[in-house]
């Protein structure tokens, strides 16, 4: 599974503009085999791999149908067109077909979105997950139905009790008129703790970069791809009677799948159609639990990931502008994002990483750097930063519970410093990562949006700022005991590289 890293926030003036019209079409997922007599240009054209592509450009209609006929000269297929933004996903075997349409006028980037070929037909939790047992289930049952109004599991969700989400619920549940889509690994809509909650009609399977709405086409594909259905348990898992209970158990879930079914990967076309799709279905939040693949950085001088950055930060700018607020998970490397350098050992992950030094002000995370994302570091039961998130200022806009099972471990009956939601199949497990710590920003922000529906993305970005409790940099932060500082904390009481602005607090949004 992939996994996100952040830095310093990216300012991008791209051109923004207001909807879409799709045209569809499709490459055969292999080239033909080329005849006896071919000679050895034409055998190697006719081996090349079918990559994907986006194309970006003015936002005319008369320079996107000129583009288009580029394209087409090219060799390229146009799988759609998102023409109110000016970005065309393509498909093409052609090796030189980025090189070829960057020399189009009216073509402003243009580039491929992996290093790996098509197959026929990551994530920010910090290890495995640990089951529910029944035996773990009836001790938690035990414990919780010693709190009248708790949900059977509640008993182990520290989480909740750390932002006042459990006094939270009883004063406002959050309202059916505001919607969080889970854009991630798909959500199981079957879940007990989730029908109540979920929206079909704001869901979506965008992998390819075209939205498939079919029933169910935005559940996981198998019962691994866990990731996004733990993520929305943690926003909304209604309070039923039924298991856990989430930060906003009375507003809407949603999923729009964006992972590669052959490898769990996260492809910039298809969360270019997630914002997309979000927008222009009427979604007021969005949590983003992973980066974009295949590049942890995407450097604005290389022309491929220059044109990744330009395409997704036009597609999440288009939904803002619609009145979307996306929140984003900040990384799992115990990184100072806001140093000047940074070691990349792992990209491209879809093929062959080679290690290279980057420069933070240069090469993005997307999409938590991206302008007006709100990005979310992670904190333990004891309201310290978890281990293992990173962090920075000027980069970290709060935080909120994400786990931390070495360090902060809560006096419950599981002892478990991870976080227990909701699993595909009915089943409930503990994670832990910046994953976490994200949804959690995001179902208060939905509580926010449910008392004050009028507000706009960056006002609401701006209250759940006021509204967060900072605790300020740590006197020590030797974590093992072994005298040096495991991290080290910039800033004071009212914004600082652990906290942005602070941790989120439910009770202070519905009060």
């Amino acid at each position: 599974m992939a996994h996100l890293r952040s830095r310093r926030r990216l300012a991008l003036a791209v051109p923004v503009v207001l909807s879409l019209t799709a045209s569809l079409g499709f490459l055969p997922a292999a080239a033909s085999a080329a005849p006896a007599t071919a000679t050895a240009t034409e055998q190697q054209a006719a081996d090349a791999p079918v990559l994907a592509y986006v194309v970006n450009t003015r936002a005319d209609h008369r320079t996107i149908a000129k583009v288009k006929r580029a394209i087409a000269a090219a060799d390229g297929e146009i799988v759609i067109a998102y023409e109110k933004i000016g970005v065309i996903v393509v498909r093409s075997a052609n090796g030189d077909f980025a090189k070829t349409l960057r020399e189009v006028p009216g073509v402003q980037s243009a580039g491929a979105t992996r290093t790996a070929p098509l197959a026929p037909a990551g994530t920010t939790d910090a290890g495995s997950a640990e089951y529910l047992t029944a035996a773990d289930a009836a001790k938690l049952k035990a414990a919780s139905a010693k709190t009248p109004g708790s949900e059977p599991l509640e008993a182990d969700q520290w989480d909740l009790r750390a932002i006042g989400a459990d006094k939270a619920a009883k004063i406002n549940p959050g309202s059916r008129n505001v919607t969080v889509a889970v854009i991630d690994t798909g959500v199981d809509d079957t879940h007990p703790d989730l029908a109540p909650n979920f929206s079909t009609s704001q869901s979506a399977n965008c992998f390819g970069g075209a939205p498939d709405t079919t029933p169910g086409a935005w559940r996981p594909y198998t019962a691994g791809d866990y990731h996004g259905t733990h993520v929305a348990g943690e926003i909304a898992a209604a309070r039923n009677g039924v298991g856990v209970a989430g930060v906003a158990p009375g507003v809407k879930v949603s999923a729009i799948n964006v992972t590669d079914p052959a490898n769990g990967l996260f492809y910039a076309e298809a969360v270019v159609c997630a914002f997309v799709f979000a927008a222009d279905h009427g979604v007021e939040i969005t949590n983003n639990s992973y980066y974009i693949d295949p590049w942890m950085y995407n450097c604005m001088d290389d022309p491929d990931q220059r044109a990744i950055v330009d395409a997704v930060n036009r597609a999440q700018l288009y939904a803002q502008r619609k009145g979307t607020l996306h929140f984003a998970s900040a990384g799992n490397s115990n990184h100072d994002l806001a140093s000047d350098a940074i070691v990349d050992t792992s990209s491209p992950n879809d093929t062959t990483p080679v290690p290279r030094t980057i420069d933070p002000s240069e090469c993005f995370d997307l999409p938590t750097q991206l302008p007006g994302v709100v990005t979310i570091s992670a904190t333990g039961s004891e309201n310290l930063k978890s281990y293992y998130s990173s962090y920075g200022k000027g980069v970290v806009d709060v935080a909120a519970p994400g786990g931390d099972s070495r360090y902060q471990l809560p006096d419950t009956p599981s002892k478990n410093g991870r976080i227990l939601s909701t699993m595909p199949n009915g089943e409930y497990a503990w994670l832990q990562g910046t994953s976490m710590a994200s949804p959690h920003a995001a179902g208060v922000a939905a509580l926010l949006k449910s008392k004050h529906p009028w507000l706009p993305p960056a006002a609401l970005q701006a209250l759940l700022k006021a509204q967060a409790n900072n605790p300020g940099c740590p006197a020590s932060y030797d974590q093992n005991g072994d005298g040096a500082q495991d991290a080290t904390c910039e800033g004071g009481r009212q914004v600082n590289g652990f906290y942005g602005h602070g941790i989120v607090d439910a009770l202070r949004a519905v009060k």
